[in-house]
């Protein structure tokens, strides 16, 4: 008899043991889910992050294009690719965070809140700097300085050029003042050619001031010589004179336009913007990232077998 309740409380006993870990079992895949699905799910967020990564990566490059292109057409081309990897990487986040808040840690969440906020700042970089780096003011005033303003101020050194030779061979006793005052003007003239290349790539206002500053007591050297030169010469010297006039009046208007250009500095600027601050919250954001993976690795390698199933 002992023997036989013996069996019968070991069979319940069983029968308890076998009940808790139905239980247990129940209340696993209840909390956990089927654990293929969930290892799809951990792959899946994987791929989220890695294409985060890529997306960011093809943003930056192209934001880097836009900013190096030499012509509109270029860097718009650029900016845009820009801006869609950009919004590529803000879609696969907001994926990710819908992933997260169903099935993922309070560290992982974090960990994307974390990269979001950094994201915000990396795209208020970007909208600040595509826009200036389509406009291209430094260079467009670089273009109008060595195009159109070189080929005025070579029209004025011609000219000037010429007074110099006809009168060096005259004997008239104002040749040497003419001489003077034309070497003069052609000097001021190349003087203000030469300080307009470092005026568009200036980032300091100051110094560009300090540089239209030296051309305007040139301009007014110019002004003067070419005033006094008509009463000096002979009437086949004054068309020479009237061209130095014109080819420099025309050279003047360029200036005020290669100023306006150069004065928006949005190439220069944007160079800034992309060597420094688009360059340093670019690695926060890649560094966010990689802290972002490694949880969910962890876990995926932990906690499930390190199968991927696509490859099965």
């Amino acid at each position: 008899m002992f023997r036989s309740r013996l069996r019968d409380w070991i069979g319940a006993g069983l029968g308890t043991v076998g009940l808790l870990v139905g239980l247990l079992v129940y209340v696993h895949y209840q909390q956990d889910g089927d654990p293929a699905a969930s290892l799809a799910r951990t792959h899946q967020q994987i791929d989220l992050v890695q294409g985060m990564e890529l997306a960011l990566s093809t943003a930056t490059e192209a934001e880097k294009s836009a900013v190096m292109a030499i012509t509109d057409e270029e860097s718009q081309t650029f900016a845009d690719r820009a801006r869609a990897a950009t919004a590529t990487v803000d879609s696969l986040r907001t994926e990710l965070g819908r992933q997260l808040a169903a099935g993922g840690t309070r560290a992982e969440s974090d960990l994307l809140a974390s990269f979001s906020e950094t994201f915000a700042e990396f795209q208020r970089i970007d909208r600040e700097l595509l826009a200036l780096a389509v406009e291209n003011t430094n260079l467009k005033a670089a273009a109008l300085a060595f195009g159109p303003g070189a080929e005025a101020i070579a029209a004025l050194d011609a000219a000037l050029s010429r007074i110099l030779a006809r009168e060096a061979e005259s004997t008239s006793s104002t040749a040497k003042r003419a001489m003077l005052l034309a070497a003069t003007a052609q000097a001021a003239a190349l003087r203000i050619q030469a300080g307009l290349a470092p005026h568009i790539a200036e980032q300091s206002d100051a110094k560009m001031d300090a540089f239209e500053a030296s051309m305007a007591a040139d301009d007014q050297r110019i002004a003067k010589c070419l005033e006094e030169l008509p009463t000096l010469v002979d009437a086949t010297a004054v068309t020479d004179v009237r061209e130095s006039m014109t080819s420099y009046a025309k050279f003047s208007a360029l200036r005020t336009q290669i100023f306006q250009l150069s004065r928006q500095n949005t190439n220069v600027r944007s160079l800034a913007v992309s060597l420094n601050e688009k360059r340093a919250t670019t690695a926060k954001c890649q560094q966010a990232l990689t802290a972002l993976e490694q949880p969910i690795r962890k876990e995926m390698g932990s906690e499930r077998a390190p199968i991927n199933p696509r490859e099965m």
